[in-house]
């Protein structure tokens, strides 16, 4: 794994980004988190606990990104039986919502800015059930155990990162006042190098090391959850905490180049979207390409564009809708689908197919939304780790928007999220709020096979984006021969069904103007784009490789013994 190539971050640091290991491997997003994992693995803990001790050091690290008042899909490789689940700890609506949730009076949909940062955009929890649940199917150590490492660096408390800063400087207006007392003291953002305090969330930690995820569900950390959303006009009662149930799905699983892909299935549409892309590049021969031709990057968007128009009209929760899965996957549905693709230009034609065909189902309509830039702008975590028993864990997980909805449980030290903005504003597609209901996520945790055995796991965070980044490294990986750091940093671009084209600094300029010239429309400046962690395996020497993107203060640690 060598560094002859441009990072995409100028604060790139090779060596805590990178790693190798002969028995185990993590990465995540932030040191403490990494750490954390590496302490459990080390104390010969599994994957699967080394990686809830990851999630709860993220919250500590991460607190904009992800935590215990947020989801996540939880997927699990377990080596011995060979089989894939996804704990699937997504967040669903409490009992009192409905499809005009985010109406006014008047029947216009409330502005995101209003709805993303009020109490009636905040989802029930499912991220700790999640992994007590993996936990107790496959883990080795006790929960308090796990926790343990989060809740000294919660006490010791944390020096901010530039992450933070410029999520902070960007992102402040979301934080509501108890928010603030701790991010933003005396009125002034925390900036680099300062170091906060964590005295309420480490409180939290340790009710749970003592009581179990109970006094989240059933107890005072619970109710202080449910208190603290009354007072601020919520919807969500202690009844929707103790009634809330995680499901144990199947991954959604697809094929690429003689490569077998395990993602995430409905209702996150993040893993179909992906292997609908990839399905559609793979009647193409990239090998042909530069990694930077305009050609490329006509592929990623078109095919980009095409799966979204799908993803978004046809996405939604299969406990109660019908999703036309199996046609969305179909080969000759994709091969038509394919045929919008033509390199001359732009294709003004490109627009949800009828994947209903090639089910027998019947046919719904399909109620479009209108277009929000900012809730394109959520923010994620991805982590994952491989133990020395061969044992994988991918986890995507959120509050959804940077901060979440900004409310903090009073005196509990944790945000929570503002999943339920995922729902369509608009009711009346397979997306409507409805209760106990779980909205689209775009998550999209994946481990790839050859031969029956994983040799690539990856994942990102970035709403939309996700699916962009995950399919754009795949295909760094398996079409253009980069190692993973490489294809990790390589610039990637971004697509749905907007007009705009979001960029990454480095991409070729050239072909960029080629695709202008070709009627695409590209954003005014480059942003980041996606955070990945990953890990390879290279059967035949017998190591893993790490590594983390440095678009964030990722770092990745392998085990040689």
């Amino acid at each position: 794994m060598g560094k002859d190539f441009q990072p995409r971050n100028a604060k790139c640091d090779f060596d805590r980004e990178t790693a190798t290991g002969k028995i185990s491997m993590a990465a995540s997003a932030h040191p403490i988190a990494t750490d954390a994992g590496e302490k459990i693995l080390r104390e010969g803990g599994n994957a699967i606990d080394a990686a809830i001790a990851i999630q709860f050091g993220l919250n500590v690290g991460e607190p904009m990104m992800t935590g215990i008042g947020g989801s996540g899909f939880f997927m699990v490789y377990h080596a011995e039986s060979k089989t894939t689940k996804i704990f699937d700890g997504h967040t669903r609506a409490p009992k009192a919502a409905h499809p005009e949730l985010f109406l006014d009076k008047k029947g216009e949909v409330i502005p995101f800015k209003e709805r993303s940062t009020h109490a009636i955009g905040v989802g029930v929890p499912g991220i700790l059930k999640a992994m007590e649940a993996a936990r107790k199917e496959y883990g080795t150590k006790p929960l308090a155990e796990l926790i343990e490492p989060a809740a000294q660096a919660a006490e010791k408390g944390v020096e901010v990162n530039w992450v933070m800063e410029e999520i902070l400087n960007t992102f402040d207006y979301r934080l509501g006042d108890h928010a603030k007392e701790l991010f933003m003291p005396g009125g002034k953002s925390l900036k680099e190098g300062d170091v906060y305090q964590k005295e309420h969330l480490a409180k939290t930690f340790r009710i749970l090391q003592r009581d179990g995820i109970e006094a989240f569900y059933e107890g005072e950390i619970g109710e202080a959850l449910i208190s603290t959303l009354k007072e601020l006009g919520g919807i969500m009662e202690m009844s929707d905490l103790r009634d809330y149930e995680i499901t144990i799905d199947q991954p959604v699983w697809g094929t690429y180049r003689g490569y077998k892909i395990a993602s995430s299935n409905m209702p996150s549409a993040g893993g179909t979207t992906m292997l609908q892309i990839l399905k559609l590049l793979e009647g193409f021969d990239l090998s042909k390409y530069d990694a930077k031709s305009w050609e490329k990057y006509y592929l990623f968007t078109e095919a980009m564009r095409i799966a979204f128009s799908d993803k978004i009209a046809f996405s939604g929760d299969p406990e109660v809708g019908d999703i036309p899965l199996k046609g969305m996957l179909n080969e000759e549905y994709l091969a038509e689908r394919r045929k919008l693709i033509n390199f001359d230009r732009r294709n003004d034609a490109v627009d949800f197919g009828n994947p209903w065909a090639y089910t027998g189902s019947k046919e719904i309509k399909v109620v479009r939304q209108m277009f929000e830039p900012e809730r394109e702008r959520s923010e994620t975590t991805h982590f994952t780790v491989m133990d020395k028993w061969g044992n994988i864990v991918a986890c995507t997980s959120t509050v959804e928007h940077p901060f979440g909805s900004g409310i903090m449980v009073n005196d509990y030290g944790f945000v929570l999220n503002n999943e339920l903005t995922d729902f369509d504003a608009m009711p009346g597609g397979l997306n409507e709020i409805q209760p106990g209901k779980r909205p689209v996520s775009c998550k999209t945790p994946t481990i790839i096979f050859k031969d029956d055995e994983p040799v690539l796991t990856l994942g990102s965070p970035g709403g939309p984006t996700i699916v962009g980044s995950v399919f754009q490294t795949i295909v760094n990986v398996l079409d253009f021969g980069m190692d993973l750091k490489e294809a990790i940093e390589e610039p990637r671009i971004f697509n749905s069904t907007g007009p705009l084209i979001g960029w990454e600094a480095g991409i070729n300029m050239e072909a960029k103007g080629e695709m202008e010239a070709r009627g695409f429309e590209f954003a005014e400046k480059p942003f980041p784009i996606g955070n990945v962690q990953a890990i390879q395996v290279d059967r035949e020497k017998g190591v893993l490789y790490g590594a983390a993107d440095s678009s964030r203060e990722g770092k990745a640690v392998g085990l040689d013994e």
